[in-house]
């Protein structure tokens, strides 16, 4: 037998619902506040309840989401605060940092706090991580020395692509192969 689709929801069973879809989301991706608004608004849009309007359905996950955020299950701050941290680790610089959380719709003081929280452990960020990226992706000093001269404009333009300002891809460029071993032996 075909169970019948056509019983109308109540205001409560959707709530409980469209909680139990947030958990499920937050259990596996931990997402920001903004990404979990995305996603519930798609998920309730596709199944396109009928008897619930797109203005009430905001209203709802925004209910839902408040809810998460008092009982600490999504939180931007520590969001921005550990996606800076592995992104860091992976040798993105700031300005790549910066883009990626705005994308992500975190809001901008802790955007901005984040970025203090960066430069005020390690004044030259930008000058590690852009070392990291030299040593991943086996350019600039990084290179030998008989193609470095060749493939500096190439390199030079795929640092700036990572977010690297012109000041510090010059520095990076610039740097002896000895100099270059020996900061890779301290990081």
């Amino acid at each position: 037998m075909i169970p019948i689709r056509n019983k109308k929801k109540t205001l409560q069973v959707t709530v409980d619902e469209m909680r139990n879809f947030a958990f499920a989301y937050v259990e596996k991706y931990a997402p920001s506040k903004q990404q979990l608004k995305t996603y519930l608004l798609k998920k309730y849009l596709k199944i396109s309840v009928t008897n619930i309007k797109k203005q009430d359905l905001n209203d709802l996950i925004d209910i839902v989401l408040l809810d998460l955020e008092k009982n600490k299950f999504i939180n931007d701050k520590f969001y921005s605060e550990t996606k800076a941290k592995s992104m860091i680790r992976r040798g993105n610089s700031i300005n790549k940092i910066r883009s990626y959380l705005i994308g992500k719709g975190i809001r901008d003081d802790f955007i901005k706090e984040t970025v203090n929280k960066i430069k005020d452990e390690n004044s030259d960020q930008d000058f590690f991580s852009a070392i990291k990226i030299c040593k991943k992706k086996r350019i600039g000093p990084a290179r030998v020395e008989d193609n470095r001269t060749l493939f500096y404009k190439k390199d030079i333009s795929l640092l700036a692509r990572n977010g690297f300002d012109f000041e510090t891809s010059k520095k990076i460029m610039d740097l002896e192969k000895e100099d270059y071993l020996k900061i890779i032996k301290l990081l």
